[in-house]
């Protein structure tokens, strides 16, 4: 087994899995470049090949020693026009245009659209937006099985391009067949986290939560205005969050984004729940080896607003420089972290404890840190519940956390400073100061001399208990004990 030092870096790295970095040889490179965790894209790819990668990850896990992430991410639905009878018609600004449930293929005119829902949902004066959001129709009148538009933004349209509904609830759920499936089979494999697209309303995770049966944590991917405006209930039901720039961008004005993920970053740290910056953070490094300045700004202002993980896309999964994607990250992530204004900036965001024993504790250890100069603070935790407090107080020292189950370890790989490892439980007060001292020095998180910061609760072994907080110091000879 190679032993690895833990990430000196605090945010984490998702890199998402596709043809450029399937491989095994390409997934232990990115690895090794600065991937903390990795991105199964349910959108594409057969199940057999992303348990390959899978299995490849998981090998990593034996090669190193240290517990690795896996992010299993849903689809959701697609809504797409039909198709039309030469492949593709150019729509006019100002032109008539209809669309209805006739399958017959379309022309200038008319297109069929496949989804009772929309009709359903719309009202005149909303907005359709086709192919990414390049042409944008106007609802003029609405039908049972017929829509009326204008055309406020032409252009080219072809066969089965995508539709979004940015004005209204459209009713259907989050997960489709395909979904079903998918999830069935990440659960199967082991997958960590699942992420669920598609997401408007926090009735939409209940039954992606119910389909998972207690197992993995559930992440609610938010690229909808309407999910923005009922943020905080759909956190409160969620395990954790995703800033989709992407949709989010397609939905509403560009210039409307950056304000909005800086609102979901606020207040996913504000109720501790880990939050996921993605898409085109690197774009150009999909052929370019190196970010365009732009996106070193962008990337960077991920890092200093506190995100527990930035994600890179299409960069890995099909980009010609994957591994230096990473690398970059990694590299812009270190540059920012080594501000020495970057915790000032951190604490902007104001995350207030709740009234409990746990909460209090956490938030004390933050400031034990800064008082008394402590190197690391270890978290004796089964559900991971404690370390998810103290992240969410970010801390400036690393969190060492120790759990004795697997799948806990697993999950924490997303969670901003934490450094997790899977080990034997304990049973007394005496055991757990000794094994907190010698875990930090075999994980390089601390030295001699130094002092750390001891979290756990009492009964050990209870999920949810923490109600001891204590300071011990380093002697340098903890490891000539027993693990």
């Amino acid at each position: 087994m190679t032993k690895l030092q833990p990430r000196s870096r605090k945010v984490r790295i998702l890199a998402t899995l596709g043809p450029a970095s399937g491989s095994p040889e390409m997934i232990r490179k990115l690895y090794l470049a600065g991937a903390d965790a990795f991105r199964i894209n349910m959108s594409h790819g057969a199940h057999e090949t992303h348990a390959q990668s899978i299995a490849a990850i998981r090998a990593l896990e034996k090669e190193f020693g240290r517990p690795t992430t896996i992010l299993g991410d849903l689809q959701g639905p697609k809504l797409r026009v039909g198709t039309f009878e030469r492949g593709l018609v150019v729509l006019t600004q100002g032109a008539a245009f209809v669309l209805d449930s006739d399958e017959t293929p379309g022309n200038e005119k008319r297109v069929n659209l496949p989804h009772p829902e929309i009709y359903a949902a719309l009202v005149p004066e909303t907005r359709l937006l086709l192919d990414d959001g390049k042409l944008v129709l106007r609802v003029k009148q609405v039908e049972e099985n017929r829509i009326e538009t204008v055309v406020e933004v032409g252009g080219t349209l072809s066969n089965r391009k995508g539709v979004n509904v940015p004005d209204v609830v459209v009713p259907m759920a989050a997960l489709t067949e395909k979904d079903r499936r998918d999830l069935s089979f990440a659960i199967e494999q082991g997958c960590d986290w699942i992420a669920l697209s598609f997401v408007q309303r926090p009735e939409d995770l209940a039954e992606a939560r119910k389909l998972m049966g207690g197992y993995g944590a559930l992440m609610a991917k938010i690229e909808k205005p309407s999910a923005v405006e009922r943020l905080e209930e759909i956190l409160e039901l969620a395990d954790g969050v995703m800033v989709a720039r992407g949709d989010l961008g397609v939905e509403l004005p560009p210039y409307a984004v950056p304000p909005l993920q800086k609102q979901i970053v606020e207040t996913a740290r504000r109720l501790g729940r880990p939050v996921v910056v993605a898409t085109q953070m690197l774009e150009s490094m999909i052929k370019s080896p190196t970010p365009t300045r732009a996106e070193v700004s962008d990337v960077a202002t991920a890092v200093y607003d506190g995100a527990d993980a930035i994600m890179l896309s299409a960069e890995t999964a099909a980009g010609d420089w994957p591994e230096e994607a990473v690398a970059m990250m990694d590299s812009i992530a270190h540059s920012v972290e080594r501000d020495p204004g970057y915790l000032a900036r951190l604490h902007f965001t104001e995350t207030k404890p709740d009234p409990t024993t746990a909460d209090a504790l956490a938030e004390a250890a933050s400031g034990i840190i800064g008082v008394v100069g402590a190197s690391a603070v270890t978290c004796f935790t089964s559900s991971g519940s404690t370390v998810r407090r103290v992240a969410r107080e970010r801390p400036a020292a690393p969190i060492l956390a120790l759990t004795p189950r697997q799948d806990t370890a697993r999950k924490l790989g997303l969670i901003w400073g934490v450094h997790a490892v899977r080990t034997k439980d304990i049973g007394t007060f005496e055991e757990m100061i000794g094994k907190a001292r010698r875990m930090a020095l075999r994980h390089g998180l601390t030295a001699k001399g130094r002092k750390i910061v001891v979290l756990a609760g009492v009964p050990f072994g209870t999920p949810g208990s923490t109600n001891v907080l204590h300071v011990a110091t380093i002697h340098g000879d903890e490891l000539k004990g027993r693990e």
